[in-house]
């Protein structure tokens, strides 16, 4: 029997045409299902990702906080909840003196007890609560009473470190020069060439032959001490000294006192009745050089602490942000820049320390400079 060809065509459109009634395709129910599963698996999945981003960013910036601040304990790490280092003795001024081991705290989750007062410890900070540790809140900030805190802390113990090591180097030197006759010796051999390079091109320069010598003392003692500060800072024991502005202020103050203290009368001429300037002009310049008396410390306070903090934290977050990076890629590229601040850095601890000698020579070389009787005229 034939078939016609136009009967053979109808019935294979009929088909290809009813192929998704027939179930060759997809159910849409179930595929709508299956793409709603997968939306929701998604978004649970990007909100996981987001909530740890967070987490990890929020760890980062407690680590970096806790790195530039000041501590009461001195940790070294924190492993499986577990904090590796030692215990500080606090010293408290309050109705008498409180001494305690900061162990008492025990990493700030507990409430210390001296003689019947109760003390707890904020971001390093030390109030006055009562037995249960009750922190009393304003904008923020707890207001409760704070004792005066005399506490050998992380940066106060590191000074003392610093300051016996440097006794320790150079009364060698200085006991090898007197035993060979003027050579030196041993370890602080090392240092020699740098005093001489503080004498030669720092102190009589700047302050002159006649004066500089009553100042060499001080000048070789700041140096040295800001500079193995900062070297001190670059270790991973979490020191940051030089980058607490109140060290940088002591330092500045102890300059802007040499100063001041050592002046000659031709300096404070200068500042107050300026010779060889219009008398009009001298009572309006007179309040601005005497505000630059205080100026001047306030830059070295500033210049120092502001470089040496900063370079802390741009390091600590370019660390950070390897943990951020999770890939080898992106943390590559934080380990190398990383690296590459850190050797910057070694050049920045030494170029501060010369920095602030230099400023501090420049400073006492105004204070002494002789009359010059070409300018009185």
């Amino acid at each position: 029997m034939v078939i016609s060809n136009k009967p053979l065509q109808f019935i294979i459109a009929i088909l290809i045409a009813c192929l998704p009634i027939l179930g060759f395709a997809n159910n849409p129910s179930e595929n709508t299902t299956s793409q709603t599963e997968t939306t929701a698996v998604a978004h649970e999945a990007s909100a996981e990702s987001s909530d740890e981003s967070s987490e990890i960013k929020e760890q980062i910036k407690e680590v970096i906080g806790h790195h530039v601040l000041d501590g009461h304990e001195f940790s070294l790490l924190e492993y499986e909840g577990e904090h590796i280092g030692f215990p500080l003795p606090i010293i408290l001024w309050d109705n008498g003196v409180q001494f305690f081991s900061s162990s008492k705290f025990e990493h700030g989750e507990a409430v210390a007890e001296s003689n019947g007062n109760y003390y707890v410890i904020h971001h390093e900070k030390i109030y006055k609560t009562d037995a249960a540790g009750t922190l009393t809140e304003a904008h923020g900030h707890p207001i409760n009473f704070q004792p005066i805190d005399l506490s050998i802390t992380k940066g106060v113990l590191t000074i003392m470190v610093v300051a016996l090591l440097m006794f320790l180097l150079f009364a060698g030197l200085a006991k090898s020069y007197a035993k060979n006759g003027g050579i030196s010796s041993g370890v602080g051999r090392l240092f020699e060439p740098i005093v001489i390079y503080i004498r030669d091109e720092i102190a009589i320069p700047n302050i002159g032959e006649k004066h500089y010598k009553k100042y060499m003392s001080y000048l070789l003692t700041i140096f040295f001490f800001v500079w193995f500060l900062n070297i001190f800072g670059l270790t991973p024991l979490g020191i940051n000294v030089t980058g607490n502005i109140a060290i940088t202020f002591g330092l500045a103050v102890i300059t802007f006192v040499i100063t001041t203290f050592t002046a000659n009368k031709n300096y404070w001429g200068h500042i107050f009745w300026m010779p060889g300037v219009p008398t009009p002009m001298k009572i309006i310049l007179a309040p601005i050089e005497l505000l630059g008396v205080f100026i001047k410390p306030f830059a070295l306070m500033i210049r120092l602490y502001a470089n040496i903090f900063a370079g802390h934290v741009v390091l600590m977050s370019l660390i950070g942000l390897i943990f951020i990076f999770k890939s080898w890629l992106g943390s590559s590229l934080s380990f190398m820049l990383s690296f590459a601040i850190s050797i910057i850095e070694i050049l920045v601890a030494l170029l501060q320390a010369y920095i602030f000698t230099m400023l501090s020579a420049l400073y006492f070389g105004s204070a002494v400079e002789e009359h010059h009787h070409e300018e009185a005229h």
